[in-house]
């Protein structure tokens, strides 16, 4: 299944309730999996981002509903990255060396 790696910030109504997000994480995960998705592991970050997602969704379809639910909440502002294991990475070096 396609992974997903999604950097997020707080916005301000997410930084005013920090003392639910670990409830909020549950609810991220418990609202992907009813959409098709899994989160695969979830990390409160120091630095540029305040958290990292690694999520699988079937397709980018999916993936978007997900993250489009969890931005509709008003809590987070994602940006997101497609990402390549290393045998999905293995079939795209063959094709683009033909």
């Amino acid at each position: 299944m396609p992974a997903y790696v999604t950097l997020l910030n707080w916005t301000d109504q997410g930084i005013r309730n920090y003392k639910d997000t670990a409830k909020r994480g549950e609810a991220f995960a418990a609202a992907a999996q009813k959409l098709g998705g899994k989160i695969l592991s979830l990390y409160w970050t120091v630095g540029s981002y305040d958290l990292v997602a690694v999520v699988e969704a079937p397709d980018d379809e999916t993936v978007t509903a997900v993250l489009l639910q969890l931005g509709g909440v008003g809590n987070v502002r994602t940006t997101t990255l497609r990402a390549f294991g290393p045998e999905e990475m293995q079939r795209i070096i063959a094709k683009a060396a033909g």
